[in-house]
C-alpha cells in the first residue's frame, strides 16, 4: 500500500559497496595514541526544517483526524508524546532546542480511528513565563535576563544570584507505580492524567532520597520496579547513585514513596575542583548526558567524557552566558561503564573503559554465556549537543549544509563485559569467548578491562545517516537476547527515515518518504503476537513544506510496510519521547 509514495529496501553489507555519500575526514584521540575515524555523512542541498522547530498552539480538547489506508482494529490505546512546543515569550526567545516548553500529545486510536490533542505542561516556568509573557527561568541554552522593571542596582545584584533549576520536563514520559510522568534531567517531574493531559502534580525527587536530579529514562523489570540514576554532590564530592522505585502504591497519594538508593559511585575520572562531570549539576535541562543500561541481574551506568567548567558555570548570570557554554567534551577522557548488582547493590570493582565515546541512547543489555552484551548508539565526539542551537535548526541553504556536514554521526555498537573477572584472568589478551560477537575485551589490570566495540551495521547503514531513538520490543525482550531493534535514519539534523535493524545479518529496512521527517519509532505487540517483531511500529511525522501536514505513520514492523496514516489537521513540533498505553 502506498507504494508510489514510499521507498521500502534491504540492503546488505556484502552487496553494497561504500556510498560516495559517506566521508570519514575527522579524528579523535584513543587511549594508545592512534586516532579514530569519527563518521560523518555529506549532505548537499538539504530541505530546511525551521518550521518544525516553530511554537504551534495547543489541542486542548479531541479532534478528528483522517484516516488512509487501515489502522488495524486491534489496536487500542493511546501514543503519548513529550517534546518541546514554544520557543518564545514576548520579545524573549529559547536558544536551544532543549529550552522549548514541553507539550505533551495524545492520539487516541480504536476501532482503527484515531482522534489527537494536546496540552503545554503547566510547570512553574511556563506559568511564570506566561505571567509576564518573557523568560524568567534559565534553561540549558537560555540565559534568563534580569527584570526589566527593576533599577538598575537591583539589576545588577541579579546577576550574582544562583539559577534555580528548570520543572519543563520536555523530554519523556515515564511510569512509575503505574501513574504517568513527564521527565527532564533535574529533581523535578510532573504527574500527568494520560487521558486528559492536564497537569496533575509536581514531584521533587530530593524530597524521597538524597538527589539532585534523575534521567528521563528509567527502566523497569517485569513486575514494575524501577531503576534510575540520580547524582548528588555536597562536602563529601559528587556521587552517581543507583534509585530503586517499588511496583506499587501505599495509597493513592503516593508518588515516589519508598524510593531508595541502592549504591552510590564515585567517579572514575580525577577531576578538578575547577572541572567537574556534567551530570553533576541540578540546573541542566538536558536529556543527552546521562545514561544507564539494565540487564536482567545489572544496573550498568555510562559515565561519558562530557564536564563542566565550574567558574563558568558559577560565573554564568555575571558574564551573561548560559550554562551551555561551560560544557565541553573532552576526548582526552576514557568512556567508563560501571557495573551494580541489582540485588545487593554492590558496586563491581572492575571498571569497563573504552576510548571517548557519545551515548544519546542505549538499545539493550543482557547477559549471555557469563557475559553482559551492552548494545548502544555511539558517536565519536560529544559535540552534536552544540549543532541543536535554534539558529541552527532555522538554517537553509548552504549554511545548514555546513552545520550538518560538521556533526558526527551515531551508529549503533555492541560492546561485551565479561562478569568474572578475577586476579587469575590472564591480562592482555582478548576474554571475549562468545562466537556470536566480534567484539574484544582486555584485561588491563586487576580493575580494568579495555573494550572495543563490535558494529551492528553494515557499512550501507552510512549512506542513511546511521541511526538515533533506538526502541526494541521492550516489554518481552528488554534484558533478553534479541533480533530486532528500531530507529531514525539521520540524514538531517532530525530523523529522515525508519529503519528496522536485523542482528542475525546486520541488514536493515528502511521506510523513507522524501521531505517527511518521522520520529522515535515505537513499538507495539499484536495481542496474539508469537515472533519477536509481530506487532507495528507507530512514528509521528512531520514536514516542514506543507501547513498542516503531520500524521501518525502505521508501519507493520515484520514487513515494514505501511498500512495507514491518520492526516492531523493542526502544527506539530517536532519532539522528543513516546510511549504507547494500551487500554483494557
Amino acid at each position: 500500500m502506498f507504494d508510489h509514495l514510499i521507498h521500502i529496501c534491504i540492503y546488505t553489507a556484502s552487496k553494497i559497496p561504500l556510498m560516495s555519500l559517506f566521508c570519514a575526514d575527522e579524528t579523535v584521540p584513543v587511549e594508545n595514541g592512534k586516532t579514530k575515524t569519527c563518521i560523518t555523512s555529506k549532505q548537499k542541498g538539504l530541505e530546511t526544517i525551521a518550521p518544525l522547530v516553530r511554537s504551534v498552539e495547543e489541542t486542548p480538547e479531541p479532534i478528528a483526524t483522517e484516516v488512509h489506508g487501515t489502522i488495524p482494529s486491534w489496536i487500542n490505546g493511546n501514543l503519548l508524546r513529550n517534546g518541546p512546543g514554544k520557543f518564545e515569550f514576548g520579545n524573549t526567545h529559547f536558544n536551544h532546542w532543549f529550552d522549548g516548553m514541553a507539550m505533551l500529545h495524545k492520539f487516541k486510536i480504536e476501532n482503527g480511528q484515531v482522534t489527537y490533542m494536546s496540552r503545554f505542561l503547566r510547570s512553574d516556568v511556563y506559568k511564570k513565563n506566561s505571567e509576564r509573557d518573557r523568560i524568567v527561568i534559565s534553561e540549558f541554552g537560555t540565559l534568563a535576563m534580569p527584570d526589566p522593571c527593576k533599577n538598575f542596582f537591583q539589576r545588577f545584584l541579579s546577576r550574582f544570584e544562583m539559577i534555580q533549576p528548570t520543572d519543563n520536563a520536555s523530554v519523556s514520559f515515564v511510569q512509575y507505580k503505574g501513574d504517568y510522568y513527564v521527565s527532564t534531567e533535574t529533581n523535578f517531574m510532573h504527574r500527568v492524567n494520560p487521558e486528559n493531559l492536564e497537569t496533575v502534580e509536581k514531584v521533587d525527587w530530593s524530597k524521597f532520597i538524597a538527589v539532585n536530579g534523575a534521567t528521563a529514562h528509567p527502566h523497569s523489570d517485569p513486575d514494575g520496579t524501577t531503576y534510575n540514576m540520580g547524582n548528588s554532590y555536597g562536602s563529601k564530592g559528587a556521587l552517581y547513585n543507583i534509585i530503586r522505585v517499588p511496583p506499587e502504591k501505599k495509597d493513592a497519594t503516593d508518588t515516589l514513596q519508598g524510593a531508595k538508593v541502592l549504591c552510590s559511585i564515585v567517579p572514575k575520572a580525577s577531576w578538578t575542583s575547577e572541572v567537574l562531570p556534567v551530570s553533576f549539576t541540578p540546573l541542566l535541562n538536558n536529556h543527552l548526558l546521562l545514561l544507564t543500561a539494565m540487564s536482567e541481574n545489572y544496573v550498568v551506568f555510562i559515565e561519558q567524557p562530557i564536564k563542566m567548567d565550574l567558574l563558568k558555570i558559577v560565573t554564568c548570570k555575571l558574564r551573561g552566558k548560559a550554562l551551555s557554554e561551560g560544557i565541553y567534551w573532552d576526548p582526552k577522557l576514557q568512556t567508563v561503564f560501571h557495573l551494580v548488582d541489582k540485588r545487593t547493590g554492590e558496586v563491581s570493582s572492575v571498571k569497563y573503559h573504552t576510548k571517548a565515546i557519545s551515548v544519546f541512547h542505549q538499545i539493550n543489555a543482557f547477559e549471555e554465556g557469563g557475559f553482559l552484551m551492552l548494545d548502544m548508539c555511539c558517536a565519536d565526539d560529544g559535540k552534536a549537543i552544540n549543532n541543536y542551537l535554534i539558529q541552527n535548526l532555522r538554517k537553509s541553504g548552504d549554511a545548514l549544509d555546513e552545520v550538518y556536514n560538521t556533526g558526527c554521526r551515531a551508529f549503533p555498537r555492541r560492546f561485551v563485559l565479561p562478569l568474572n573477572v578475577t586476579q587469575e584472568t590472564p591480562v592482555d589478551q582478548n576474554l571475549n569467548t562468545q562466537p556470536s560477537s566480534k567484539a574484544t575485551c582486555v584485561k588491563i589490570n586487576k580493575d580494568k578491562v579495555f573494550c572495543q566495540p563490535e558494529d551492528l551495521h553494515g557499512d550501507d547503514l552510512q549512506e542513511y545517516g546511521g541511526l538515533e531513538f533506538p526502541q526494541i520490543n521492550y516489554a518481552k525482550y528488554n534484558t533478553k537476547p534479541y533480533r530486532y531493534f528500531y530507529g531514525c535514519g539521520f540524514r538531517h539534523l532530525v530523523g529522515d527515515s525508519l529503519l528496522k535493524m536485523d542482528l542475525n545479518d546486520k541488514t536493515f529496512k528502511v521506510w523513507y518518504q522524501k521531505g517527511f521527517y518521522p520520529s522515535e519509532p515505537v513499538f507495539v505487540p499484536a495481542p496474539d503476537a508469537v515472533e519477536e517483531d509481530d506487532g507495528v511500529i507507530m512514528s509521528v511525522v512531520l514536514t516542514p513544506s506543507q501547513d498542516k501536514g503531520s500524521f501518525l505513520l502505521v508501519l507493520d514492523a515484520k514487513t515494514f510496510e505501511e498500512l495507514g496514516r491518520a492526516n492531523v489537521p493542526v502544527n506539530m513540533a517536532y519532539g522528543f519521547h513516546g510511549t504507547f498505553s494500551a487500554c483494557a
